[in-house]
């Protein structure tokens, strides 16, 4: 945000302090604001920056699904005009996204594909999505590890890569993903899923408590709760719930869950 104001207070040209203001008010939350000063330097010169600017607060302020139609013109209008690698590297990802979102995967496979010419890594994974939606595992899988060639020690990037190959791959790529950053959340309750389903409840729940450790939110102590109860223990599942309550007073599942447990109660 201060790199954001200090451009600002740079800026060479009107258009430019306009672009810089439309990302400070984007960034802010003010998505139409955003949009009106990405429009007003538009109508002073077309440059790249508000384009993908307009096109951003576009996608954000609008729920309309034809809005889509504009985000591809405007991000296919950014990519003519100059910008670096860089930027239009982000502005082909963002547009294959959209093209995903609408069904047209054609369109977004090509999108990656102009991105990862410019050197645009993280398209691998739009590319893999692509795959995948089109019933293509084994190609989704492939794009992913071209990504982690590229992006070593990216959690992130095993993460995704397990959502594409069978069992035993998904958990050993979930185990390099907890090596790499044991505070990511997915694969502890994925574990915890994989041990229930195979009658091990208590290294199920010790898998979720591990987890609960550095981040106890709604869904884990939920899931933690629906353990308990699967084995009887009335004790552990209340006082799951109770804590998730206090988090959230209002959370009908945990609720509903809470009442039925308590119900059970001696």
């Amino acid at each position: 945000m201060r790199s954001l104001q200090l451009a600002r207070e740079l800026a060479a040209s009107e258009h430019d302090r306009l672009v810089y203001e439309g990302w400070i008010l984007y960034d802010t939350g003010h998505c139409e604001e955003g949009l009106r000063k990405a429009e007003d330097s538009i109508a002073i010169q077309r440059s790249f920056e508000a384009f993908f600017l307009k096109a951003y607060a576009l996608a954000d302020s609008s729920p309309d699904p034809s809005s889509s139609a504009t985000v591809i013109l405007l991000l296919e209008d950014a990519l003519t005009c100059p910008s670096d690698r860089l930027r239009k590297g982000q502005a082909l990802n963002n547009l294959g996204s959209v093209y995903v979102d609408c069904g047209k995967l054609d369109h977004a496979a090509d999108c990656y594909i102009s991105a990862l010419k410019i050197q645009h890594t993280r398209a691998h994974q739009g590319l893999a999505r692509v795959h995948f939606l089109k019933n293509n595992r084994t190609s989704a899988y492939e794009e992913m590890t071209k990504l982690i060639e590229k992006a070593r020690n990216n959690a992130s990037a095993y993460e995704k890569r397990s959502e594409y190959c069978d069992r035993e791959l998904t958990k050993a790529d979930l185990h390099m993903v907890t090596k790499l950053d044991p505070l990511r959340v997915y694969p502890y309750r994925y574990r915890a899923a994989v041990l229930m389903d195979s009658h091990k409840e208590g290294e199920a729940i010790a898998e979720l408590t591990r987890a609960i450790a550095f981040k106890a939110d709604l869904h884990l102590l939920h899931l933690r709760a629906a353990f308990h109860e699967h084995i009887g223990d009335v004790a552990g599942a209340l006082r799951d719930c109770r804590a998730a309550l206090s988090v959230d007073p209002n959370h009908q599942e945990m609720i509903e869950l809470h009442n039925r447990v308590n119900s059970q109660e001696p």
